[in-house]
């Protein structure tokens, strides 16, 4: 089943890098009595992902937490390494929170996994963006194919 708009956010444990390496982030410090911006990528360093989708994020940061959101965050089905790799890379470090979820399991919990086997690239999340208000999910965007849509940063932040 699919998360919806009014859905509590399922229980999570991510990995994160952190100052003084990489460490476990449960899904309740992330959104518990919390205003979070959360997108979903396919895959860090993949075309549409480190191309357009992060980067709108990263340049309209200031825009969105304007609006009252406490963190930006961005979750993919990647080890943390490439995650901070991606970040550091991108220039999200200190912008956007990366959460690694290395095997898929947040992805598969919200009912937002695909399988992209046929492409080489196995089990990933879906590309999406969410506004959670204190663990419960206030707007959801999913793409429905690929490409970037109605999960870009412009699009989230008029919906805010």
């Amino acid at each position: 089943m699919t998360i919806t708009v009014g859905s509590k956010i399922p229980a999570a444990e991510f990995t994160v890098m952190g100052a003084d390496g990489q460490t476990k982030l449960s899904g309740d410090m992330v959104f518990s009595g919390r205003k979070v911006v959360l997108i979903g990528v396919p895959g860090a360093f993949t075309p549409t992902c480190s191309g357009n989708h992060l980067p709108g994020y990263i340049k309209n940061f200031e825009a969105i937490r304007d609006k009252g959101v406490d963190t930006i965050a961005c979750t993919a089905v990647n080890d943390v390494h490439v995650m901070n790799a991606w970040s550091k890379a991108t220039g999200a470090d200190g912008k956007i929170l990366m959460l690694a979820d290395g095997n898929g399991d947040f992805a598969r919990a919200l009912g937002l996994d695909l399988d992209l086997t046929a492409a080489g690239m196995g089990q990933r999340s879906r590309r999406y963006a969410m506004v959670v208000e204190d663990g419960v999910v206030t707007k959801l965007n999913v793409e429905e194919k690929p490409g970037l849509t109605c999960s870009a940063a412009e699009v989230i932040l008029d919906e805010i």
